[in-house]
């Protein structure tokens, strides 16, 4: 990614090398002894085998397209007083006259011995031209198989008269935190290059990148460039796509942002069959249970998801799923977060008889629901009730402890905004994912609930004024509904 939008190992007994590098190192010595030396070298030699491994299923896709203007700037310069003066061949958008065309490139990894590549949708988005640069430095024209936005995955294919290398796909449930992963990529246009690191994070969903959230997160070092590329663990095995970095320089500041192949082998499987994916749908308006709302709800923990609102002839309306329900698992596995049932239920396949776990006027009982294909106009997924603001194309989310220094938010108040969608009131007026929404209507907020309290003792409707703040600076924004 380009910025954060908000820009087997064989039979070595790796883990067992790390300690006796460690357990060597606690004695002090005024110089390495041989045992110390070989042990060292057996630790590279099998970072080294990982990576011989791996790297020739490892690509580089340069895309091209042609350049857009704003709309704004093709309205203006159509006007009829261009056509006045210039004569009426004058026109923003002449087929005839030379159009810019526009560079992009990423990273890949073979998944198919018939050439089928794993990449984020952002690397390959609206390209017209795919070229996909191989290990041994052959260029081959890439087709696109299918893309799913909300997730930024994409499968696109190439065809050669032989069989290609591949990297096989792990398991990123059972990745623990502070384990040894590779990252293999093409940043800055350098090819193949391996960096390494830890997971520092698992479950990372309120980043403001994408739709669907469940990132690993890294320290290997992710730039620009790296995006698509796979991470891979000490078995030489895919447990995540590369597919952000967060940063304030538009360089590596330690902290990457992967797409767990769990999530991906659901999508990828979608893709290759259907060209794109197809979500399930629960229909409720959820939010997480803070310490407040436990206690309101006599609950012993702050754990679980409220049920907010139920929406008519949903699913989870039809199994009988309230107002006022406390979900606290799937199918017998405990839900974590919003993020978590979201991401489960969207992956589920129509159709789907699923079990809940509710709490219901602190009374455990299961609920069956039979999950249905997500409406078409679903539009902009929103964390909580915020769809007074959904109206202008918005979409926002609690600003935690966590995102608040990810952000640089510390000692602030507000919601962040999770979402902008393309075309509406929201983004022609410069908002942007990532941005801290600080006042609605002059009053000062904290959550969304406050937000929602301003909203609906607002006398217009179709107007709201937003106080926004991005890094330093701040700014007033009217929002009016078309």
């Amino acid at each position: 990614m380009e910025n954060t939008r908000i820009l087997r190992l064989s039979t070595t007994p790796f883990i067992a090398l790390i300690f006796l590098l460690v357990a060597s190192l606690i004695t002090v010595r005024a110089a390495p002894t041989e045992e110390d030396i070989e042990v060292l070298d057996r630790s590279a030699k099998a970072f080294a085998q990982v990576v011989k491994d791996v790297k020739p299923a490892v690509v580089h896709i340069k895309v091209e397209s042609t350049a857009k203007p704003p709309a704004e700037m093709e309205e203006f310069f159509n006007h009829p007083f261009f056509e006045r003066f210039f004569g009426p061949q004058f026109r923003f958008q002449d087929p005839n006259r030379p159009k810019r065309r526009q560079y992009g490139a990423g990273s890949g990894f073979i998944i198919s011995d018939d050439g089928h590549i794993l990449t984020n949708n952002h690397v390959v988005e609206n390209a017209e031209k795919m070229t996909v640069t191989l290990a041994d430095n052959r260029e081959v024209e890439a087709k696109l198989i299918g893309t799913d936005p909300q997730s930024d995955v994409a499968l696109i294919k190439i065809d050669v008269d032989e069989e290609l290398p591949t990297l096989s796909l792990g398991d990123s449930e059972a990745l623990d935190v502070g384990e040894w992963v590779i990252a293999i990529g093409n940043p800055f246009g350098l090819n193949q290059t391996v960096t390494v690191g830890v997971v520092s994070a698992k479950g990372r969903s309120r980043v403001g990148i994408n739709e669907y959230e469940n990132f690993i997160q890294t320290d290997a070092a992710i730039n620009p460039g790296n995006s698509g590329g796979p991470l891979i663990n000490i078995y030489g095995e895919v447990v995540g796509i590369n597919s952000a970095l967060y940063s304030r320089t538009g360089g590596y500041m330690g902290i990457g942002f992967a797409i767990p192949i769990n999530m991906v082998k659901s999508i990828e499987d979608q893709l290759q069959k259907h060209g794109k994916v197809t979500r399930g749908w629960l229909g409720v308006v959820i939010q997480d249970v803070n310490e407040e709302l436990a206690k309101s709800f006599d609950l012993k923990k702050a754990k679980g998801i409220l049920v907010s609102e139920t929406q008519q002839d949903s699913p989870a309306d039809k199994a009988g799923i309230q107002q006022g329900d406390i979900l606290t698992g799937l199918d017998g596995v405990e839900l974590k977060d919003v993020a978590d049932l979201r991401n489960r239920i969207a992956l589920t396949i129509p159709g789907t008889t699923v079990t809940l776990q509710v709490v219901r006027d602190g009374e455990p009982l299961e609920i069956k629901v039979e999950i249905t294909e997500q409406p078409a106009d679903f539009g902009v997924a929103r964390s909580g009730s915020d769809s007074a603001l959904g109206s202008f194309g918005l979409a926002v989310q609690e600003l935690t402890p966590e995102l608040a220094e990810q952000l640089g938010y510390q000692d602030r108040q507000g919601v962040v905004i999770s979402e902008v969608e393309p075309g509406s009131v929201a983004e022609q007026s410069g908002l942007k994912a990532g941005q801290l929404i600080e006042e609605v209507n002059k009053v000062k907020i904290s959550n969304i609930r406050e937000m929602q309290q301003v909203l609906s003792k607002s006398s217009h409707s179709d107007r709201v004024l937003l106080r926004v703040r991005f890094g330093n600076f701040s700014q007033y924004v009217v929002l009016t509904a078309p």
